[in-house]
C-alpha cells in the first residue's frame, strides 16, 4: 500500500478567487433612437431643462475616414432626462441643447478632444469635469474610459467601436449601444473621482485643470504642415521636399473637397515615393506603386500636375531641408551637442519633476508639461523660485503646478560645482 503524499505544491492554489467583473452590455433603460427631427429635439430640450444635476456628454467623430473633425453623433445623459443620442448631421444647430443645460456641469472623458466639435454645433460648457484628466491627477496611468469604469466602479463596459466611421448612415445598432454606454456611467464615475480628489487634497488642482481645458483657445494652424508627412526624414534633396510639399497640398485640397481623410486619398508613403523618384511624366508616375492603381489613375493628372509644379520651381523657391520655423529651441536629443550645460539642466529638471510627481501621486506630464520644462531649461532663467515662478506664469502653467515645481526647478537650474 502506497501512502497518499497529499496535494502537491502545484495543486494548491492559495490565492483567493477573484470574481469576474460584471459587464454592462446595453444601457439599463434601452438604446435610444437617434434624434433627427426638430420636434423630438424640442422635446429633449424641455426634458433637459427640467432635469437635475450634471450632464454626461460625449461626441463621436469619423477620424481616419473624413477630412473634417465634426461630430457625427452627440450623446448625453442627465437625471430626470435619461440618455439621448442626437444626429448633428440632421440637426446641425444644437445651441438650444446648450441653453437647456445652462450652468450645469458638463462631464466628459478627455474633454479636449470633444469640445471643439461640440462648439461647432453651438454647445459650450459653463462648468466642466473631465474624468480622464481627474484620473491622471490621481496618478492613474491607464485612463481609457472602460479601464477607469472597471477600476473605480467595478463594472466592465462593452466596447469596440471607437475607431468606426461614425459618418455611416444609418448607424448600426451595436454602434448605438456603444455610444449610449459612453455616457451611461459617467455621472457615477465623476462622483467617485471627485471624492478621491477631495481625499487627496487635489480638488483645487482639478478645478484649475478643468477650467484651463474649458477656456483653451482653438489650436493655431501648423506652419508647414506638409513637413509632417511620414517618411520625409529619409529625403535629403530640396527638390524632393518640394515635390512632397506640392503633392501634400494637392492631396489636402482634394480631401477637403470630398471630406475624405487625406491618408485615404493618397498614403504618405506614395507621396514620399514620388518625391524620391521625381517622375518626369505622368506615365512615369503611373509606373510607381499606388499611382498605377485604378483609383489613383482617375486622379493622375492632379498628382502629376503637383509633381511637375515642383520640378519647375527655380532653386531659390525650393524649401530648405529644415523648416527654420520655431522658437530657436532644438529637439532635446540635440541639446548635448548644442549646449551641454542646458542639457545638464534639463536632466536635473526632469529628475526633480519626476520626484515631485511621485511624491504627490500624479503623472509627471500633468504635473508640468515636458515642453514647459524644456523652455525653462533652455532659455536662461534666474535660479531662484520667484524668477522660475514668473517664467512658468508666462508659459501658461497653473498656480498649483507652479507652487509645486518652482522651487525644485530653481534648484535644478543652479549649476553644480565640483
Amino acid at each position: 500500500m502506497v501512502d497518499d503524499p497529499g496535494p502537491t505544491d502545484e495543486a494548491v492554489n492559495t490565492e483567493p478567487e477573484v470574481p469576474p467583473v460584471p459587464v454592462l452590455r446595453e444601457p439599463r433603460d434601452g438604446v435610444p433612437e437617434p434624434l433627427v427631427d426638430a420636434e423630438r429635439l424640442d422635446a429633449l430640450v424641455t426634458s433637459l431643462a427640467a432635469g437635475s444635476g450634471p450632464v454626461a456628454l460625449d461626441a463621436e467623430r469619423a477620424s481616419g475616414y473624413r477630412y473634417s473633425q465634426r461630430a457625427y453623433l452627440v450623446q448625453l445623459r442627465r437625471a430626470g432626462t435619461g440618455s439621448a443620442l442626437i444626429d448633428p448631421i440632421a440637426l446641425p444647430d444644437l445651441s438650444t441643447v446648450g441653453e437647456a443645460i445652462g450652468e450645469a456641469e458638463w462631464i466628459l472623458h478627455a474633454a479636449s478632444q470633444d469640445l471643439p466639435c461640440l462648439d461647432e454645433v453651438g454647445m459650450r460648457p459653463a462648468r466642466l469635469f473631465d474624468t480622464e484628466l481627474a484620473g491622471r491627477l490621481l496618478g492613474d496611468e491607464r485612463v481609457a474610459l472602460g479601464t477607469m469604469v472597471e477600476k473605480h466602479l467595478g463594472i466592465g463596459l462593452e466596447k469596440g467601436h471607437s475607431a468606426a466611421d461614425w459618418s455611416t448612415r444609418p448607424l448600426p445598432y451595436d454602434w448605438l449601444i456603444y455610444a449610449a454606454l459612453d455616457v451611461e456611467l459617467l455621472v457615477q464615475l465623476r462622483d467617485v473621482l471627485a471624492d478621491l480628489l477631495a481625499e487627496a487634497g487635489k480638488t483645487d488642482w482639478a478645478q484649475q485643470e478643468f477650467e484651463a481645458v474649458r477656456l483653451a483657445p482653438a489650436s493655431a494652424p501648423r506652419v508647414d504642415p506638409w513637413r509632417r508627412t511620414s517618411g520625409t526624414h529619409k529625403l535629403r534633396n530640396r527638390r524632393q521636399l518640394a515635390i512632397v510639399r506640392t503633392l501634400w497640398y494637392a492631396r489636402d485640397s482634394y480631401a477637403a473637397e470630398r471630406d475624405i481623410a487625406p491618408g485615404r486619398v493618397l498614403p504618405d508613403a506614395a507621396i514620399v515615393d514620388a518625391a524620391r523618384n521625381a517622375p518626369a511624366s505622368a506615365r512615369d508616375l503611373a509606373a510607381l506603386p499606388v499611382f498605377g492603381g485604378p483609383r489613383q489613375r482617375r486622379r493622375l493628372d492632379r498628382w502629376y500636375g503637383a509633381v511637375a509644379e515642383a520640378r519647375a520651381l527655380p532653386d531659390e523657391e525650393l524649401p530648405p531641408i529644415t523648416s527654420g520655423v520655431g522658437d530657436g529651441m532644438p529637439a532635446a536629443s540635440r541639446w548635448r551637442e548644442r549646449d551641454p550645460e542646458a542639457a545638464a539642466r534639463l536632466a536635473r529638471a526632469r529628475d526633480a519633476i519626476s520626484t515631485v510627481a511621485e511624491e504627490h501621486t500624479v503623472l509627471s506630464q500633468n504635473l508640468l508639461a515636458s515642453d514647459l520644462v524644456r523652455r525653462v531649461c533652455w532659455e536662461p532663467t534666474a535660479a531662484d523660485p520667484d524668477s522660475v515662478a514668473e517664467r512658468l506664469v508666462e508659459l501658461g502653467a497653473r498656480p498649483w503646478q507652479i507652487s509645486l515645481t518652482a522651487g525644485p526647478l530653481a534648484t535644478a537650474l543652479t549649476p553644480v560645482t565640483e
